[in-house]
Order: C-alpha cells, then structure tokens, then sequence
C-alpha cells in the first residue's frame, strides 16, 4: 500500500512539473524582419543592420541558448545561440531581436550572416536537425520596410512553411507587436457611432424591461409551485381526514386494547418501589495516623538559665 502511495505521488510531482515547465522552443517563432536597413532602428553600436525578429507565442518563458541560426538548408547548425546568456530567455508572448550584421563577435545578439544575400531563414533545434520554423525571404523589398506576421505569432510555420499569414508591413515594429489595437477608446467609437445616444437609450431601455418581464416569469412561477405544493398538503390531509372505522383492520383494534390495558394496570407490568428517601448520618473514627498535627514539626525547646 505504501509503495503504492509513492508511486503515486512521483507520478503527480512529475505531471504537474510537465505542466508547470512544459513550454519548450516549439512555442519560437519567426515574426518579422528586415532585410534593407539605412535607417530604421539601430543596435547598440549605432549601426543601421538588418535584423528579424523571433517571437514565443507560449504562456511561459523559453529559453533560445542551444538552438541554431542559418539562411543556409544545407547548415543548419551555422549560427548557435549562446547558452548561459540570461537575455536569450524569452518571456511569455514577448520578442527577441537578432542583428543579422555579420558580426558574431558584437554579442550574443549578431548572428554571422546577413539576410541581404540570403534567401531563407531558418530555426532549428538543439539538436541540430529538428527545423523549428522557417521563413522564405521576399525578393524586391523597398529599403526600411519589414516583412513579417500580420498577426503575431499566426499563420504557417515548421521546415515546409509557405509564408501563410506574412506580409509586407505598413511600419516596422522591432521587439513589439506587428497588430495593434486601435488607439480610441470604446467611449470615442460609441460616440461616433450613436452621436446623439437613440441606440444607448434603446439598449438602456430594453434591458430595463427584459429584466421586468424576466421577474415576472420568475414570480409567477415561484407562486404556481407554492400552490401547487399546498394543494398536495390538502389532499393529503384530506384523504386522512375521510378514513372510516369501517377502514381500520381488527389487528389495529386489537393493539390499542392491549395498550390501554397495560397502561391501564401499571402495577402488574412494573414493581412498586418506595418513594420514601432515608438520610443517615456516617460518623468516622478519629485515627491519628490521618491527623495533619503529626505532620507538624514540634516547636524546639527553650531552657532558661
């Protein structure tokens, strides 16, 4: 039994680890990127390079160290990620921005390629072979201009991704959403849609009596039950209240005689005790062994000179 119970305990320690640490680099996407830079967003070093962008689409943080960079199929393990580097983790639904500059030695953050002369890009695992996602560079971009997920992290992706979902973007977003909301307030799109406030009152107002009648469906069902449930009771008693002598079986007369009877003769059924409480008075002998005064230390004694 006991052995049972452990077994048991490893195996819920173990699921709910899985559950709890179970986002992994499959969550890693590609997001957008940039071929052309001559001034768009700058590195630290203040050198407009192309770039892309890789974002985790999971609900927990992935770490990239270990995984490989290329534009090449046939090297996929060209560019590895660092391990060890606290910025490679990615928090969840967040980005990461590669400088593709050709300039490893920059940091952990400048791949040894450049997406001008390259045609593919592409993700792997760390185990070298496992394709993550990769994406089809466009041809003829205009300098400055991104392509990338209309939505982030949507549309196809893995080794036979056909760009589903991608398109050239109307602004480059680095490290940021490429879809964002609209800037008005719900309040603002109200007022431009109802300016004088007829479909406000209109929807204050239906719900005002769709409320009403909805109580009144309530309460009149709430009183139908009651009635109902009271005239059960009335038929109940009814029916007991109709029952004749003609109704009652001779066994049933014959159990109440018997009772009345013995009631009736209580002092054949049970024995007559005395109700007369006699109260003595217990002496004790004095014993001088229960006597505290041979406990007492004697007084020492005086002689007078």
């Amino acid at each position: 039994m006991k052995q049972s119970v452990k077994y048991i305990l490893i195996g819920l320690l173990l699921f709910f680890r899985v559950s709890l640490f179970g986002q992994t680099v499959i969550d890693l996407r590609f997001n957008e990127l940039l071929i052309t830079n001559t001034e768009d967003f700058q590195d630290d070093f203040g050198v407009h390079s192309s770039w892309f962008e890789i974002f985790n689409i999971g609900y927990g943080a992935v770490d990239i160290g270990g995984c490989y960079l290329s534009n090449d199929p046939n090297d996929l393990k060209k560019y590895p990620v660092p391990r060890g580097d606290v910025l490679t983790k990615i928090k969840p639904r967040q980005h990461i921005l590669f400088w593709a500059d050709n300039k490893p030695y920059r940091g952990s953050f400048h791949v040894n390629f450049s997406l001008e002369d390259s045609k593919v890009l592409i993700l792997t695992n760390a185990d070298g072979k496992t394709i993550l996602d990769m994406v089809t560079l466009p041809t003829n971009m205009e300098p400055n201009q991104s392509y990338g997920r209309v939505i982030d992290g949507e549309g196809s992706y893995g080794p036979g991704s056909d760009n589903t979902g991608w398109d050239v973007l109307a602004r480059t977003s680095p490290s940021t959403n490429n879809y964002t909301l609209d800037g008005k307030s719900r309040a603002a799109k109200m007022k431009e849609t109802d300016p004088y406030g007829w479909i406000m009152a209109l929807l204050a107002m239906s719900v005002v009596f769709l409320s009403l009648l909805i109580l009144t469906f309530v309460f009149k069902g709430t009183g139908r039950t009651s009635i109902r449930l009271s005239q059960k009771k009335a038929d109940a008693y009814q029916k007991t209240k109709n029952i004749s002598v003609e109704d009652i079986s001779g066994e049933t007369f014959a159990a109440i005689a018997m009772a009345l009877h013995l009631y009736a003769n209580e002092t054949e059924v049970h024995d007559i005790e005395t109700t007369i409480l006699t109260i003595e008075q217990v002496r004790k002998n004095y014993s001088p062994w229960s006597s505290k005064y041979q406990f007492m230390r004697k007084m020492p004694e005086t002689r007078k000179r």
